[in-house]
């Protein structure tokens, strides 16, 4: 699975470094879970609702 991350004025998304190493809150992006091979999105929303599909 892919964790990918945007600040939600943002259009692109990007690989997700870790929570220490973004800048500001996680309030203040949106997130998204992927599959292995990046085909299918399994969870879109803020930080709390993707992470728990993710464990």
């Amino acid at each position: 699975m892919v964790l990918q991350y945007k600040s939600k004025g943002e259009t692109r998304w990007k690989k997700y470094p870790g929570k220490d190493k973004i800048k500001g809150s996680v309030s203040s992006y949106d997130f998204r879970l992927l599959s292995g091979d990046k085909t299918k999105v399994l969870a879109k929303g803020n930080y709390s609702k993707v992470l728990k599909r993710f464990g």
